[in-house]
């Protein structure tokens, strides 16, 4: 009995469907993308939060796409040494994504969106931390991220404030000597 146009279907689906062999297998390329996002998305919060353009849903797909890019063929039996491949091309095409937030202005040295630009590069770095198995080094980089996001403005900001001279201060040096 030759099978039916349903079973070729749903033989192939079967097919289609299998590069996810046991349970052992979904738990890790569940875990590795659910950090990915997790860890781009704290970075993205702390972005959107001070207003930036490239919030928590731009640094959440770019961690996680980063993380598919290395996973894919990492599951499909790439060697470690072939991947440099895959990863210049994401690391180019995150440059692309990076130069699109950066805005030059009329005065050569107004330059936005750097550490925007910055940012996503190291989400993606991140997502693809976690795309090869290496959490715990997506983990302490994005805590070090989010320490140099979230603690040097307001060190620098404590250090300007310092420097500055209080207002009688710099008027007194503003006046003209009478000597």
């Amino acid at each position: 009995m030759t099978p039916s146009w349903t079973d070729a279907v749903l033989a192939t689906l079967r097919s289609e469907f299998s590069d996810i062999p046991d349970v052992e297998q979904i738990t890790r390329i569940t875990v590795r993308l659910m950090l990915a996002a997790l860890l781009g998305g704290i970075l993205g919060f702390q972005r959107e939060h001070h207003g930036k353009a490239a919030g928590m849903r731009t640094h959440m797909l770019v961690s996680l796409g980063a993380a598919l890019f290395v996973l894919v063929p990492q599951q499909g039996g790439m060697h470690l040494t072939d991947m440099s491949r895959v990863l210049q091309g994401v690391i180019a095409g995150i440059g692309f994504l990076g130069a699109g937030a950066i805005l030059k202005l009329e005065n050569e040295e107004q330059v936005h969106g750097l550490t925007t630009a910055a940012g996503i590069w190291m989400t993606a770095a991140i997502g693809v931390a976690c795309g090869l198995g290496r959490e715990a080094t997506a983990v302490l980089s994005m805590l070090l991220a989010l320490g140099i996001l979230e603690l040097l403005p307001k060190f620098a900001r404590k250090r300007r404030h310092r420097r500055r001279p209080a207002p009688d201060q710099a008027a007194a040096r503003d006046e003209p000597r009478l000597d």
